[in-house]
């Protein structure tokens, strides 16, 4: 699976601390007793580093680039990505490490593959980004809590306003298991910048029991969220150390959300070895 992992970690992705968790959660298939056809690679091996599908070597072990991708997929639509992450969260949650007092969020742009193949389009969930000079890309939209940790990640076109993602990414947040009591899934506040400021939305935040702190636009710089904004970008910057998440090379969009959830599973499990 073609996630490249950041500096100073092992080539292997998948320890044997994480595979404990993942592999409960990948689809299985049984062979047919009739015309089994090829015996299927393990799906660990092919859970691998970052390199283009087609420049995959065989010789590594883990079958043609193809073979990962469609494990990608598959894993992605029976949700084995997002069981994952949201086991990852409970855990984090168990030790009492998960800020629930605050929410931050932001979005980040990537720009899509610059030369399409002829007779393709870039992909779904693209767009001109008019932060980019009209280039078609897609914007990564976080949710943090107060202390940076991802809870939900949205992919959404460029052209789309920031402030048009903040409901889909709060309705987002999984119900997180852990502690003693209900799971939780609310924040009690949600810190954003100018490009959130719409007073429909912040009464629709309100709505939902979440109290809306968020900069207006013409007001004077220096109210005092970005003491609590900063750790926001901070994950941004952990997310694109994963270098396939730079670009957008992916036409499909659930492959690229693939990957999107697959980094905030490796970041969230990172934390939880840095407890131990």
């Amino acid at each position: 699976m073609s996630v490249r992992p950041g500096m100073g970690t092992s080539p292997r992705i998948v320890s044997d601390d994480l595979w404990e968790r993942v592999e409960p959660l990948l689809p299985r298939k049984d062979r047919r007793f009739r015309h089994p056809g090829r015996k299927l690679l393990p799906d660990r091996q092919v859970l691998h580093t970052g390199i283009r599908w087609e420049y995959l070597p065989k010789e590594l072990g883990f079958g043609s680039g193809m073979t990962c991708w469609r494990r990608l997929r598959d894993g992605n639509e029976a949700g084995a990505w997002q069981q994952l992450y949201e086991v990852l969260l409970a855990e984090f949650d168990t030790a009492a490490r998960l800020d629930w007092s605050c929410a931050v969020v932001d979005s980040s742009h990537v720009r899509a593959m610059k030369e399409p193949r002829a007779g393709h389009e870039r992909g779904s969930r693209t767009g001109p980004c008019p932060v980019d000079r009209g280039r078609t890309g897609s914007r990564h939209h976080l949710i943090t809590d107060g202390h940076g940790t991802s809870l939900a990640v949205i992919l959404a076109g460029g052209n789309r306003n920031d402030v048009t993602q903040l409901l889909p990414l709060l309705d987002a947040i999984p119900a997180v298991r852990g502690r003693v009591g209900h799971p939780r899934r609310k924040p009690d506040s949600v810190f954003a910048d100018r490009g959130y400021d719409h007073d429909i939305y912040r009464d629709q935040v309100r709505q939902r029991r979440i109290v809306p702190a968020i900069a207006r636009r013409g007001t004077l710089h220096g109210t005092g969220l970005g003491t609590y904004r900063w750790v926001v970008e901070r994950s941004f910057a952990w997310l694109h150390g994963f270098k396939r998440l730079r670009i957008r090379w992916e036409r499909r969009a659930d492959i690229h959300e693939a990957f999107l959830k697959l980094a905030c599973c490796l970041i969230t499990h990172r934390q939880i070895d840095s407890l131990c």
